[in-house]
């Protein structure tokens, strides 16, 4: 492991948000770090963890602790996978293929966000684990239609479908770091903007070897992959609506996971339109600002499925403890986002390892306190 993100040096997601902001450049420290508006959902989603407070049973021996789960009848050795994130690419070289790889190793799924850098086939051969595809429709339906035929044949497990981005969220942090700008190509606009890319060196140097500016290799148009561009208009352009779900669940014939289920209404839809799982999900803070925290949601939506389809959370999990609370309030697994993609942006395929590492641990160490022996023993009980 490099010395870089080794104890003590990093002993926490917070230490390894550091290591991420001494080495890239601000703009792509904060497309990372950033979120929608005012940032209060992005500041609630992790706040929200503090209010809920453990119930633990003492003098309870437990030497070993089982961390293992099933989701979608896949056996994970982890509680979480890791989240789609678009553009990692841009954090690391290779970035969506070293993730998949430290999720691979430490047994557990990855899901690739359909405006990677990487190819799906690529990453999906460099996992040994599940491996699941994110799908926007970019480039409408024909161009989907053909990735959904990628994805299946490269052969992800699960087609998960993201369903809170009409529009993208008003990402203050981008427009002030002149990101659209930088990615022109036009050089008189990215002037302003240059210092911040060459006061990295070492990042810069890394991205050029990688082909520097990418394009999507997983949305092909008629005149090749997409260009690396403004995402929000192409988005706003192919929204997903319930009404998409009976082609796509025809195109698929395998599990879909709804993404970003916020409301009990909305996961009763997704059950109704043949979800096998839902995401309580607010995109990371990035879309919608001044909505609830996802942990304070995660109740409503597991009330209002039952047993019907399985629930994941994501959202503000910076430490295994906050895991464990969604565990105990009905999620079946949680989904990482930030918490890994600091450490892909810290030191590639091995900063991505120390997050799952440090996550791990911290939940191994949180089930001994509480006196509980699995993961599947968890529930409301524990939390108050």
């Amino acid at each position: 492991m490099s010395r870089t993100i080794a104890p003590p040096r990093v002993i926490n997601v917070d230490d390894l948000r550091r290591e991420a902001k001494r080495r890239l450049p601000r703009m792509v420290f904060d497309y990372i770090d950033g979120g929608a508006d005012r940032e209060i959902t992005l500041r609630g989603n992790t706040r929200a963890y503090d209010d809920l407070l453990f119930r633990p049973r003492s003098a309870v021996a437990t030497r070993q602790v089982d961390l293992s789960t099933t989701v979608l009848g896949t056996r994970l050795d982890l509680p979480f996978m890791l989240a789609p994130v678009g553009s990692s690419r841009i954090f690391h070289p290779r970035g969506e293929e070293c993730a998949a790889r430290a999720a691979g190793k430490a047994g557990t799924g990855y899901i690739l966000s359909t405006l990677s850098g990487c190819r799906l086939e690529d990453v999906k051969a460099a996992t040994t684990g599940p491996a699941w595809y994110q799908l926007y429709l970019v480039g409408g339906r024909d161009v989907a239609l053909e990735t959904i035929a990628r994805a299946k044949a490269a052969g992800f497990k699960a087609l998960v479908v993201t369903i809170d981005t009409p529009v993208a969220g008003l990402r203050e942090r981008d427009l002030r770091n002149g990101t659209k700008e930088l990615i022109s190509g036009r050089l008189f606009e990215m002037l302003r903007y240059l210092p911040q890319i060459l006061a990295r060196p070492r990042w810069l140097i890394a991205y050029l070897g990688d082909g520097g500016l990418m394009r999507f290799p997983n949305i092909v148009l008629a005149d090749g992959p997409m260009a690396y561009a403004d995402v929000g208009a192409a988005l706003e352009q192919s929204m997903v609506s319930w009404d998409d779900f009976p082609w796509i669940r025809e195109a698929w014939q395998g599990p879909i996971v709804v993404k970003g289920a916020h409301t009990a209404d909305d996961a009763r839809r997704a059950v109704d339109v043949g979800a096998a799982a839902v995401v309580v999900s607010n995109h990371g803070a990035r879309q919608l600002d001044t909505v609830a925290p996802t942990i304070r949601v995660l109740p409503e939506v597991v009330a209002a499925v039952g047993a019907q389809v399985e629930v994941l959370l994501d959202g503000g999990i910076r430490r295994g403890s906050d895991a464990v609370k969604a565990l105990c309030l009905g999620a079946r697994a949680v989904l990482i986002g930030r918490a890994y993609a600091y450490g892909l942006g810290a030191a590639g395929e091995a900063g991505v390892a120390r997050a799952i590492d440090i996550l791990r641990a911290d939940i191994v160490r949180t089930l001994k306190l509480l006196g509980c022996a699995s993961v599947a023993d968890l529930d409301e009980s524990f939390v108050r």
